[in-house]
């Protein structure tokens, strides 16, 4: 016989593939970036110690992050040529094209693209995390014809991705919620884009080549686009006493609700807690305050037909409504997060050292008969 049946585990399902120090995603409910709680994270760090933490695998004390700070803000500023191909790019174009696009082509102006060696990484590591969120900014004022700005030294890199992007300076409840939503998206073990990210590393091929794979592997709609799914769901509800009709009608045609469920957690994903929170308490417009409610509503809803919980993606497109950023570009904000946790695991994958190459089971034909083109 030719070829050797091997057990398929569908979508790679509770299959270990590497070893990580950087988080581990708790089935019970728990997540943990370099070995701390996120319970114990949120509210107490800025976005940059969580990017220091992955990056050097240990929390920085106030001199390092300051000096991090520093050098993030420094390289947040792009090629201008970078800036002047998104000018050019088509008007229709959706923002994560765009950054998938923009993110390759960084790597043109990297002299040091090709080299892997741990110092290298550190400082094209730095560059992404700076120029991600920038690529993100820059790409939503120019689709509305304003000025590109330049980051501010007195602001985070977080509240300068936010300043960067609406034009005005985020006040202290807006920096809070930027940098809570950004440290809950910074990494999640090994999520589809992430496994990307390594596969294409353990070729050894440069950070940008890793990085364009990851944001290509987060633009699908079950990963990282749910939510800008569930906001156009919510849109789609009018009013809070149609949404039990909505979801019902949804249910009853076997469909998924976005923003539900999650391939790990046996319970409520912990970063869903933490954005709820984050909603509940910046209820101060009356639009976020609706959503707020819908939101409950469905989720009850859920829960009680199908056992189920939301996910990250449910409450973050409340959130991020909240700080006035269009849904479109939901999955740039996430991307802009989770650049860190890319990072961090493609220098793993270096330090591994080993090429991520699973087998399959071939279930097609064997022995078929060559006819020429003549003849058929």
């Amino acid at each position: 016989m030719i070829g050797n049946k091997r057990d398929v585990v569908r979508g790679l399902k509770d299959v270990a593939a590497a070893e990580t120090r950087i988080s581990y995603v708790d089935p019970s409910g728990r997540l943990y970036y370099m070995g701390y709680d996120i319970d114990d994270l949120i509210g107490k760090v800025v976005y940059s110690e969580v990017a220091f933490l992955l990056v050097h695998k240990r929390l920085p004390n106030q001199e390092e992050l300051d000096a991090f700070n520093t050098d993030l803000i420094e390289n947040m500023r792009l090629p201008s040529d970078v800036v002047e191909c998104i000018r050019r790019a088509p008007k229709e174009s959706h923002p994560m094209d765009m950054l998938r696009t923009e993110v390759s082509r960084l790597g043109l102006y990297d002299p040091e693209a090709l080299d892997i060696s741990p110092e290298a990484c550190l400082k094209k590591a730095v560059k992404l995390i700076a120029q991600v969120p920038t690529i993100v900014a820059t790409i939503h004022r120019t689709k509305q014809g304003k000025e590109v700005l330049e980051p501010r030294s007195d602001l985070s890199l977080a509240e300068n991705f936010l300043y960067m992007f609406k034009g005005t300076v985020p006040n202290s409840d807006e920096a809070d919620v930027i940098h809570r939503i950004m440290i809950l998206h910074a990494d999640h073990g090994f999520n589809a884009s992430t496994f990307a990210a390594r596969v294409t590393a353990s070729t050894n091929a440069d950070m940008y080549s890793a990085v364009t794979t990851a944001i290509g592997t987060l633009r699908g709609p079950i990963h990282g686009g749910a939510s800008q799914k569930v906001m156009e769901m919510l849109d789609d509800i009018g009013l809070e006493d149609e949404v039990e009709e909505y979801i019902y009608g949804i249910l009853g045609e076997g469909k998924k609700i976005m923003g539900f469920g999650h391939r790990v957690y046996r319970a409520e994903d912990p970063r869903a807690k933490h954005l709820r929170n984050i909603v509940q308490n910046v209820c101060n417009r009356d639009r976020t305050a609706g959503l707020y409610e819908k939101c409950m509503l469905i989720e009850g809803i859920v829960h009680q037909r199908k056992n189920i919980y939301p996910n990250l993606d449910f409450y973050a497109a409340v959130a991020m409504d909240a700080l006035g950023i269009p849904k479109e570009y939901y999955t740039p904000f996430f991307a802009s997060s989770r650049i860190v946790g890319w990072v961090a695991h493609v220098i793993e994958q270096y330090e591994d050292a080993v090429l991520l190459r699973p087998l399959s089971n071939y279930i097609g034909e064997f022995g078929r008969p060559f006819v020429p083109i003549e003849r058929r």
